[in-house]
């Protein structure tokens, strides 16, 4: 893996990649932030080596460079997922590559949906721990003490630092930001209405199929990490409807201008 990243690495600063202090993962129709940053070179994700290619209809599949808020970033439009047949190694790879480009600090943005019934639609949660129900670990391979702590401590996911400032953020600008515990599963199918009821069980406030893989990596490269939710559906198994993804899209869409509050206003105090 190492010389892996190395290729990509070496490919992306030929290609005019800088040193970026802070790495973006933009979710599901949470693209428009890319409005406030000044581009300075983008990859598509096909002609990196290695990289893997979003096969998502709704995922933009390129690696941006340049600056927001006054710092130097590097923002994924479009990230893999595990539904899409990639390995958690596959789906992690660009954290990696970020990382050793020379990222500080990650941040994280997804759609998923309100497993928590005090939530609704259109509403953003902050991360604040997270269960991984995605049946394995993106660190389960061999040679991965040469890259970090193999068996990385968790008790702490998510930044309190960052998360604070994130609360505060909303606080200022009077953006109403629950947060919660985030639940990733496989999909790419939704859940029954019997999972729905499990997950509230076992303390999920939003399930999503993505984003904690991509934070197990960055906690296991001393990454700090935060992460917003926008959650475009409510979960209630006793009042069920089928999943209108156009709807979702839309809904992430709407509530867009407050994550970009959110993330631009961290980035100037970062």
């Amino acid at each position: 893996m190492k010389k892996d990243i190395k290729e990509a690495v070496d490919f992306l600063q030929q290609g005019g990649f800088g040193t970026p202090e802070i790495g973006i993962i933009l979710g599901t129709g949470l693209g428009k932030i890319l409005e406030k940053v000044a581009i300075e070179v983008e990859m598509s994700y096909n002609l990196i080596p290695n990289f893997p290619t979003s096969t998502v209809e709704f995922h933009k599949g390129k690696l941006i460079y340049g600056s927001l808020a006054g710092k130097k970033v590097i923002v994924m439009q479009g990230r893999f997922h595990l539904y899409e047949g990639y390995s958690l190694t596959d789906v992690t790879f660009p954290v990696r590559v970020m990382h050793a480009l020379g990222i500080s600090k990650l941040l994280v943005s997804n759609a998923a949906g309100a497993i928590n019934q005090s939530l609704k639609k259109g509403d953003i949660m902050l991360i604040d721990d997270h269960i991984n129900l995605q049946g394995g670990s993106p660190l389960a391979f061999k040679g991965v003490e040469e890259m970090g702590e193999r068996f990385t401590d968790m008790s702490a996911p998510y930044d309190s630092e960052m998360n604070a400032k994130l609360e505060e953020i909303a606080a200022a600008h009077t953006i109403r930001l629950h947060k919660g515990v985030y639940v990733g599963v496989v999909g790419p199918q939704l859940e029954t209405r019997a999972e729905y009821r499990y997950l509230k069980i076992i303390g999920a406030d939003a399930v999503g199929m993505s984003t904690v893989p991509e934070v197990i990596v960055a906690n296991h490269l001393g990454i700090p990490v935060s992460a917003l939710s926008v959650l475009t559906d409510e979960c209630d198994p006793d009042n069920l409807k089928p999943a209108n993804i156009a709807e979702i899209i839309a809904i992430a869409g709407n509530a867009e201008p407050d994550v970009i509050t959110l993330i631009t206003e961290l980035i100037k105090q970062l």
